[in-house]
């Protein structure tokens, strides 16, 4: 397993750790985001797919209530399925919206809340652990990723 650490100082930063985020994802296509409520997951993510090319006309936020949103690169025209799996009960309701079709496709699948799932998140999953310093407000990223 290979292990990264970015750091986020404020919000400014936000960018160019998702060109270093950008730079250790071959290795993988499925990341699991974990972090606190408000730590900055979906503002992470969204910057994530804008520096892979998606336009920001087509970046919707966070899919909350759809549970995935679907979002094709400008640049690359590879698939980015973006998962907020908190308002799941129970993981009948994953295989209801089809996730495992969704890691097998190859595409890359981001994951908010994936503890929901954790059960039946494939072996080669990337974890990606967001903290939060409250006193300065700066994040940082740990990035473990399955050899």
């Amino acid at each position: 397993m290979s292990k990264h650490i970015i750091t986020m100082a404020s919000k400014a930063d936000i960018p160019e750790a998702a060109r270093k985020f950008i730079d250790i994802m071959d290795q993988s296509t499925i990341f699991a985001f974990n972090g606190e409520m408000g730590a900055g997951k979906t503002t992470f993510i969204t910057e994530l797919c804008r520096q892979l090319g998606v336009s920001d006309d087509e970046l919707a936020g966070s899919p909350s209530f759809s549970i995935v949103n679907e979002y094709r690169s400008d640049t690359t025209a590879e698939l980015i399925y973006h998962f907020d799996l908190y308002r799941l009960e129970s993981l009948e309701e994953a295989f209801d919206i089809g996730i495992e079709d969704y890691f097998d496709s190859g595409a890359l699948c981001l994951l908010e809340w994936p503890e929901r799932i954790a059960d039946i998140l494939p072996d080669d999953t990337a974890r990606v652990n967001l903290t939060v310093d409250h006193d300065t407000e700066a994040r940082t990223l740990t990035v473990e990723i399955p050899d």
